[in-house]
This record gives structure tokens, sequence and C-alpha cells, in this order.
């Protein structure tokens, strides 16, 4: 856990914070379209920004017709699917495309192949477009892991470190794998990381949490349904311990368009838009007593810009 983040944003010792995120805001019109819906009514607390992708203008100017909201960016280096994709912003000419000139589909190319300049690059002219667009950006996060070096052990995480630095923005790196369902091995990889934060001033949350991002038994008769993943979330939802979470999902309408961009997983998204806005997950977090908060609170602490009292929504 970070030196004592909770008490940073003036929660009280021993509270269960949870931060729940809308990943791949921008991505296509199914996820503007639902994410924009979820952050006006308070179902989400923050959301991310895809700027590469084809409906990140749209997405962008929501936002910054909405600067009380809080909305990052989901900092791109993947383009993973195979009939709609997206470029980097830095063109063409670098070690970030594949053959067709798009970002590559897997996070082990990146890792073997892009150049850290081009990371480095393309991260800040993604970051830039979004300011540019009048956007109060609170945070960044990160497509697929790209960045975290994960798949060949080559991570980019001094360049989005430098980044976050020099604008003053907390970044999604948990403190510990705890719930994450990764090797124990990993943990000193992530301590070495979460120091070079540390000595940057970056603030992270205590910890990343999300559910599968398919359906269990997809295309199969015992496929998961509504309700299976409904039951898993609210479970999800209960072990939350003590310290600041970040819960992240991808909420989308599960509608022709979203049918036609994705080759799988369009049923999941769908269905975490309905989880979203269920009363039964509102009614588990008050009763669990969780405290929901914002990245902007998080940014708050790492600009000195307040000593206490983070925003309960």
């Amino acid at each position: 856990m970070s030196p004592d983040l909770a008490a940073r944003m003036g929660l009280e010792p021993g509270t269960r914070a949870v931060i729940v995120n809308a990943d791949d805001f921008g991505m296509c019109r199914a996820a503007n379209r639902a994410v924009a819906d979820l952050l006006l009514a308070g179902h989400v607390d923050s959301a991310t920004v895809m700027v590469p992708c084809a409906w990140a203008p749209d997405a962008l100017a929501f936002a910054a017709a909405h600067p009380q909201l809080d909305v990052g960016v989901h900092l791109v280096l993947t383009s993973e699917w195979t009939r709609y994709r997206w470029r980097p912003l830095t063109g063409t000419g670098t070690s970030l495309v594949d053959a067709a000139g798009f970002f590559p589909v897997d996070v082990a190319t990146v890792e073997r192949a892009a150049r850290a300049e081009d990371v480095a690059a393309e991260l800040a002219a993604q970051l830039d477009a979004a300011l540019a667009a009048g956007v109060d950006v609170t945070h960044l996060d990160n497509h697929m892991g790209s960045v975290y070096g994960l798949e060949t052990g080559r991570t980019f995480l001094p360049q989005v470190f430098e980044l976050a630095a020099r604008h003053g923005l907390p970044f999604r790196l948990p403190r510990t794998i705890e719930g994450m369902g990764l090797p124990d091995a990993l943990q000193p990889v992530l301590d070495e990381a979460t120091a070079a934060a540390d000595a940057l001033g970056v603030v992270l949350p205590d910890r990343l949490w999300t559910h599968p991002f398919a359906l269990a038994g997809a295309g199969t008769p015992e496929e998961e349904d509504y309700a299976d993943v409904k039951a898993g979330f609210l479970d999800l939802l209960r072990r939350v311990p003590a310290g600041v979470t970040e819960i992240y999902l991808h909420p989308m309408l599960d509608d022709d368009e979203l049918g036609d961009v994705v080759d799988h997983s369009a049923a999941k998204r769908g269905f975490e838009n309905r989880l979203l806005r269920d009363p039964d997950v509102a009614a588990v977090i008050a009763s669990e007593g969780l405290v929901r908060v914002g990245w902007r609170d998080l940014r708050a602490v790492q600009r000195g810009e307040r000593a206490d009292a983070a925003a309960v929504r």
C-alpha cells in the first residue's frame, strides 16, 4: 500500500475507497453512448479516452463540455481488433506500427519492436491532443497493459512516469498484485516500478481490480449469463479491502455497431453497461461502506492542491 494515500486524501483509517473507471471511451460510438450516460448519472467515477480512435473527438468534446467529470487518457500502443483498427498520432514512419501501418494487435510485438523514443513521443502526443481539445485530464492509464512489460519484461514505464510527472497526473499502476490473479514473482518487479513512480512524485492507487474480460464458456451451452456476471461482480465489491482500489470495466452498448467492431465479448460489454446501472450494485457499495472517490482526488494529492477532504461521491 502507498505511504498513507488514503490519509493524504483526507479519508479515515481503514476506509475502503473505490474508483469505478470506464475504459475505452472514444473507441467507438457504442462506447461513447454508454460511458457518457454512466458518467453523467454518477454510475462511474471516471473514464479514460483512447485518443487515436475514430470516435475520440466525440468523447473529448464531451469531456471538455463537462469539466466537472473525471476523464483521463487511456494511453494506446495496440490495436487489437480485426475489422476496426487505429494508427499512431505520430504517423506510420516509426517503430510503433505493423506492416499495414496500424498499431500492433498484441502487446508482445510492442515490447519487442517499439523504440523507447517513439513510445515517449506517441504517448505525449496522445495526452497533448486531449489537452488541446480542452479536457481537464485527471489521470493516465494504459490500454491492454502495453507499457508494463508483462509479456517480455521490457517496460515503457519510465516514459510514462516522466510524462505523468511533467503534467502532474496520477497513473494506473497498482502497488500490489493482490486480487489480480498474477504470479507472486511479479511483486518484486512491481515494487521496483512503484519505487520509481514514488521518486518522481507520481501518485498511484493501492490496487487495481477487474473481472474477466470475456464471458466464461463463451459460445457453449455453459456460457455465463447476466446473473452470473452480476454475482461475480458483487462478490468482487464485497472483497475490496482498505485503501484505494480502482475497479475498471468496459461498458458499451451491445448494438450492431459494436458487433461489427469487435471480434468477441460484445455481450460482456453490454452486460457491464447494464451492471453499472443495476441498483443492486449501488446497494452493495452502500451496505459494504465503500467510499467512492475519483482520480481528481489523487491528482489533487499529487499537485498539492489540498491537504484533505477527498470528495465522497
